[in-house]
């Protein structure tokens, strides 16, 4: 091989040059097309994620803030449910009644169908913050309704939208910041529910009887404006936003069979799943609890279910979500089953906090295994569907088991019908496992 000229050199150098300007050029031309976009999402992507850190832990702070204004308030629908039967309500039947929180407690999964995709194309501040001025507004206005219509609209379906609206990106947005502890990131933020849903009941409750109803919730509203205000500060987005829009609903992501029978069990859950705290308080006056003890049970259900929310997410992060979910399900539709049947105080308060320990194990994870389920870049369209799948069974399942309720002239039935609704979520649940891990037994899933 003859020695190599500086001639040689030369040339060498002009070919790598001319190389690098047409790479130059292409790049040039890539971003004019959005490529050089998808590649800063690719990268962003890549890095690793900070699961950790202050910047992280406010964007779960936020969001635990947001939902100590939103799904706490909806959780304690019991207490407006057992309040409205006795005074401005006396007329209505309580399944009928119940359709108001039921629709609430819905529709406050329905809006990520859209805001799941408007976060996936980069938009938060602005919808979060004019969610924001509907929820407090729509308090508000709850305070002036008398009759059934108008609570159904202004609490039912209003004020369902605009916490759904605050909801969807809480979740979303923790899969920009958090990978390997996802789990205990959702339940750290599912904490603020637990929190305020256990304060809400007793705060109603005690200022009812002090200021009147409409004052009551005045001061409610101005609670959950304060809670926002934080929720609007610390959310922030990490990775870029998607670069080409795409369809509200994309059914093409229902391909994945795990990820269907998966949406199937969560919309079957929620057939059953809440039953039992909507009709506590009610359950417990007929079965001769002090009625001045009964309105503290809903708040007693809610205080379990923070020790179920930190202890899912410590071991969902390390067994997998499923591998939790199932069994909690398990228990909690065991105690649904029970339910009917307590007739002491001490029995109400037992039972109270095992589904309550057992619901907010499966409630702070219940969107980690979906957040597993395909790309970040589309998490909102995927979660976003998965909330709307599962709102069919959340405004369905009390309705019916106060309509069972009122057929049958009891809650035994209810029971029964609420409990089985949660066994077969299992069963569903345990076939997602199966499929997710292709068969095997054992397995992080």
């Amino acid at each position: 091989m003859p020695p190599r000229t500086s001639h040689d050199s030369l040339d060498d150098d002009e070919k790598a040059s001319d190389e690098r300007t047409l790479q130059a050029q292409d790049g040039i031309r890539a971003s004019s097309e959005g490529g050089i976009h998808d590649v800063a999402l690719k990268d962003a992507e890549d890095d690793e994620y900070p699961d950790g850190g202050l910047r992280a832990w406010l964007v779960v702070f936020g969001g635990a803030l947001g939902n100590a204004a939103t799904f706490g308030f909806v959780n304690a629908w019991g207490e407006f449910q057992s309040y409205y039967e006795t005074t401005l309500l006396s007329d209505t039947s309580p399944s009928t009644i119940a359709w108001i929180g039921s629709i609430q407690y819905a529709f406050s999964f329905v809006p990520g169908l859209v805001l799941g995709q408007l976060f996936d194309r980069g938009h938060l501040r602005v919808p979060l913050a004019m969610s924001t001025v509907a929820f407090v507004v729509c308090t508000l206005l709850v305070a002036q309704c008398k009759v059934y219509w108008q609570f159904l609209l202004c609490q039912g379906i209003a004020m369902g939208l605009a916490a759904g609206a605050i909801y969807a990106p809480l979740v979303a947005v923790v899969a920009h910041w958090f990978e390997r502890r996802k789990g205990l990131a959702l339940s750290v933020m599912a904490l603020g529910s637990s929190i305020s849903a256990t304060v809400f009941p007793i705060l109603v409750h005690n200022l009812i009887r002090t200021v009147g109803f409409q004052w009551t919730m005045r001061i409610i509203a101005l609670i959950v404006l304060c809670l926002l205000i934080g929720t609007n500060l610390t959310l922030v987005r990490r990775l870029p936003p998607k670069a080409s829009s795409g369809p509200i609903i994309d059914l093409r992501e229902f391909k994945s069979l795990t990820y269907t029978v998966y949406c199937l069990a969560t919309l079957t859950a929620f057939l059953g799943l809440y039953t039992m705290l909507t009709y506590i308080n009610v359950s417990a006056e007929l079965a001769g609890v002090d009625p001045n003890f009964a309105e503290y049970l809903v708040s007693i259900v809610n205080a379990g279910s923070i020790a179920g929310r930190v202890l899912s997410g410590y071991l969902g992060d390390r067994y997998g979500p499923l591998n939790v979910m199932a069994p909690s399900a398990l228990l909690a539709g065991t105690t649904t089953f029970i339910w009917p049947f307590l007739r002491t105080q001490p029995g109400f308060i037992a039972l109270g906090v095992i589904n309550g320990v057992c619901n907010g194990a499966y409630g702070s994870i219940i969107s980690q295994p979906v957040i597993s389920m395909g790309e970040t870049q589309t998490v909102g369209l995927r979660v976003g569907m998965f909330f709307t799948v599962l709102a069919l069974g959340a405004v369905a399942g009390p309705p019916i088991s106060g309509a069972i309720n009122a057929a049958t002239g009891g809650y035994k039935a209810s029971g029964i019908y609420a409990g089985s609704c949660i066994f077969v979520s299992v069963i569903l649940m345990l076939l997602s496992r199966h499929l997710l891990l292709k068969g095997k037994l054992h397995g992080k899933a």
